[in-house]
């Protein structure tokens, strides 16, 4: 039993104390918090009817393991969730004892320059620097869904930038201090938003896509990042980064490109952020860089001028589980994504950020038949 007074729980809220936050009343709290938004976020659970029910029939013997299953999977703790496999995790609580013991001794000035540097702002390693850049002109890229014009805007896609998310730095594998993202190498061209009966793949070949119009045919590279959302109707959401010079063939993106599948796979990472949304939504989601290829199933479409990576986020329960989560608020959510290949190497080091987005307040009855 918990008696929580809203004055306190502000206060503790705001001061964001690290000590407190892994405490165990702290944790208690939090899951009556979300509780509390789940059930005022779903107003047939309020109802005095379906909750006699709902005990009735939970105590009876009728019900089956699997319809209980349902029920206690329908709203979990995130903070109690192992670490997955395809889960960045190497910056977890190891990392953390490595940065206290490398930052203790050193100026706080040090510090804050090393947190403060921008490895992405250097595209030179990765596109090829000889080769004047194309002029990329976004009026002549339309998806389905409309750019947005402001913060505030809804029911559309933004770029955020890179400076909310964080990478390895130069110096990762001697210390593990991961640094902030700058400016992505790739320009986010158009966003699609399509709705089907069944899981669309190899986007990129269909006529009415960017990738296929004259202006795509120009770009010296487009990456399609093709995410297969599980739902009735199934969901695609498709998003298009172009360069404006050619990948240099010596870079990781270039060995990421032609690569193998497996190669694809072990170093293709998302790393997502939900900026506006229910507590439960952001615990569930989470803030770590995802290796998609360990955690979902991968499909790789290579031809002329582009990669097309279609993310099948079905074929994992977990996945499943979450986005089915984020499609019940999904009007009310603002969500940044970033993609990166993962740099394992020290002659691979620093990472770059390949391209953002920032989805606010999707609609579900938006998206476009395909």
């Amino acid at each position: 039993m918990l008696e929580i007074q809203s004055d306190s729980w502000g206060s503790w809220k705001k001061s964001r104390s690290s000590k407190f936050e892994k405490s165990i009343p702290y944790a208690l709290l939090c899951q009556v918090a979300g509780l509390k938004e789940y059930i005022g976020a779903n107003p047939i659970l309020k109802n005095n009817s379906v909750t006699a029910d709902f005990y009735s029939n939970s105590s009876s013997d009728s019900v089956s393991s699997s319809e209980c299953d349902d029920v206690a999977e329908e709203f979990y703790d995130a903070i109690a969730t192992e670490t997955s496999d395809g889960e960045d995790s190497d910056d977890d609580i190891e990392v953390d004892k490595k940065d206290f013991v490398t930052l203790e001794n050193v100026s706080s000035d040090i510090a804050s320059l090393s947190l403060k540097k921008s490895p992405a702002n250097d595209a030179s390693k990765v596109l090829d620097s000889a080769i004047p850049p194309v002029s990329i002109d976004s009026s002549k890229f339309n998806g389905s869904l409309r750019k947005g014009k402001d913060d505030d805007d809804t029911n559309c896609w933004t770029n955020p930038g890179g400076a909310g998310f964080m990478i390895r730095g130069d110096t990762y594998l001697k210390d593990y201090v991961k640094v902030k993202g700058g400016d992505p190498l790739l320009k986010l061209i158009a966003v699609d938003w399509l709705k089907a009966d069944q899981s669309i793949d190899k986007v990129a070949l269909r006529p009415s896509c960017v990738v296929q119009s004259e202006a795509g045919r120009k770009l010296p590279f487009i990456l399609v990042l093709n995410l297969q959302i599980p739902a009735k109707p199934n969901y695609n959401l498709v998003f298009y980064y172009a360069s404006d010079r050619p990948v240099n063939k010596d870079s990781l993106l270039s060995k990421f490109i032609d690569g193998t599948d497996a190669f694809r796979d072990s170093r293709f990472k998302l790393i997502p952020s939900i900026v506006k949304g229910y507590w439960m939504v952001k615990r569930a989601v989470g803030t770590k860089s995802c290796l998609l290829g360990k955690a979902v199933t991968c499909r790789y479409l290579r031809q002329d001028n582009f990669l097309e990576i279609d993310v099948d986020i079905g074929s994992s329960s977990v996945a499943r589980s979450v986005i089915g989560l984020v499609l019940g608020y999904v009007t009310s959510l603002v969500v940044d994504l970033a993609i990166l290949i993962e740099a394992n190497e020290e002659t691979e080091l620093p990472e770059h950020l390949l391209g953002t987005v920032r989805l606010s307040c999707l609609e579900l009855d938006s998206a476009v038949e395909a």
